[in-house]
């Protein structure tokens, strides 16, 4: 399905290293994004950090909904009210890059803006969490970044 796109920055660029503190061999803590084109019907956000090198294909290390739909989303999204987090790596908290050391792993960050709130349970992941978003997403925007110990 074809979304306005969402465009935002962060802590590095598209295609550069994620810097440490963002990852599982630093602080584990979710990075700052800076949104450029929020839609005014936003309501929430969502973001989706997948590894993209994993066995697994696109691999889920983290999934946060009913994000408050701002032009910032603040580091370490999961200190934030209301913020809900799913299962994902086998948490309900952001899971950083972590690859195995001397491989290089592709990571994607994706973020959504919804038209509404989700009421999900915490326990959801990411399958369940993508329906519930069906025909509420606004905006799709993506980042990929890399990590290599």
């Amino acid at each position: 399905m074809e979304y306005d796109k969402l465009e935002f920055e962060t802590t590095f660029k598209n295609g550069d290293m994620i810097p440490v503190e963002y990852t599982g061999y630093g602080k584990n803590i979710s990075p700052e994004f800076r949104i450029k084109n929020l839609s005014d019907k936003a309501k929430s956000l969502v973001i989706i950090l997948e590894d993209l090198s994993h066995p697994i294909k696109n691999f889920t290390h983290w999934i946060a909904w009913n994000i408050k739909a701002n032009s910032v989303i603040p580091e370490n999204v999961e200190n934030m009210d209301n913020v809900m987090q799913g299962i994902a790596y086998g948490f309900h908290k952001y899971a950083g890059a972590k690859p195995p050391k001397f491989q290089k792993h592709n990571y994607k960050y994706t973020i959504y803006s919804l038209d509404n709130i989700l009421e999900l349970s915490s326990n959801i992941m990411k399958k369940k969490l993508l329906k519930a978003m069906d025909g509420h997403i606004l905006q799709k925007g993506t980042i990929i970044g890399y990590f290599k110990r």
